[in-house]
């Protein structure tokens, strides 16, 4: 990222995100990132690295580990091309049981949390896949996965056999890309890369759309990532539209950062009041505190 931009980019989120300075960082020496995850046992942050295209198997994809404080523990903590390591151009991020789940293009892969040690991941070779984006957990062992380009959400239990079921596959969620399971209601949402749509799927795949644009309102480009803070805030990022939205529990809208160069998927931790934001094209992530008082809602 050229450095006015980089300056740029951390003023509006510093700004908007009414994070203290000692809140703001820049990860740096990124490769591609394209999606971030807290770890809340471990207070680890996990940021996936494409390494080149969205779509290229060219085994060179890698798992950058962070500290809470943003600090670097291993800048590769897994690699592409290291000994029995395949990892192509990792986008989505979940841990499930000790274990970190990654998409990758057409496969999602296990790698041991502790070591990065690679572990079996899910089998999808009975279904069409075409390009898995985003992965959730819903805290119980359950698994969602999003193929983006095959208009599909899949569901696994993954401590009732794991075995991969399709939760819904319908044209109505245009591009899934980020997937975040509400930590209050456990619905699963999801937001579409084609038509910048945010959805709700319930536990029988049924789709009800919270957001879609229209000819006369267009609030969203296309959209990559989606997590909620510890109040039940939902947070969007806007791939081609370079921002970052708030979305209030009475679905009123915020634009709280814009003018960003190509944000990816987004993650808040939640005991420390941070949101976690990679910028694909830019090969930096930055972090910024929240604030953490509760913002009160206008009556």
């Amino acid at each position: 990222m050229p450095y006015f931009l980089s300056i740029l980019v951390s003023a509006f989120l510093a700004v908007h995100l009414t994070a203290p300075a000692s809140h703001a960082l820049q990860v740096t020496g990124l490769r591609n990132p394209a999606g971030v995850l807290v770890d809340p046992v471990t207070d680890a942050y996990y940021i996936s690295n494409e390494n080149g295209g969205a779509s290229d198997h060219d085994n060179n994809g890698f798992i950058t580990k962070l500290d809470r404080n943003g600090k670097m523990i291993n800048l590769k903590f897994i690699e592409g091309g290291q000994p029995s390591v395949t990892l192509d151009a990792p986008k989505g991020l979940a841990i499930v049981d000790k274990v970190l789940y990654v998409s990758d293009i057409d496969k999602v892969r296990g790698f041991e949390l502790a070591s990065g040690r690679p572990l079996g991941g899910i089998d999808l070779t009975g279904f069409p896949v075409d390009f898995l984006t985003g992965l959730a957990t819903d805290g119980e062992g359950v698994l969602y996965i999003s193929d983006s380009g095959a208009d599909t959400i899949f569901k696994v239990n993954l401590r009732e056999g794991g075995r991969p079921q399709i939760l819904v596959k319908n044209k109505e969620l245009a591009g899934p890309h980020g997937l975040a399971v509400h930590p209050t209601t456990g619905a699963l949402i999801v937001v579409s890369w084609n038509a910048g749509k945010i959805l709700e799927v319930s536990a029988s795949g049924a789709i009800r759309v919270l957001f879609s644009n229209s000819f006369f309102n267009s609030h969203f480009g296309n959209l990559t990532g989606v997590d909620f803070d510890s109040y039940g805030n939902m947070y969007v990022s806007d791939f081609s539209q370079g921002k970052i939205m708030r979305i209030d529990s009475r679905l009123r809208i915020q634009t709280i950062a814009e003018f960003l160069t190509t944000p990816a998927g987004l993650a808040i931790d939640r005991q420390n009041h941070v949101i976690l934001v990679p910028y694909l094209s830019g090969n930096v992530a930055e972090i910024n505190g929240l604030g953490r008082e509760k913002r009160r809602e206008k009556k």
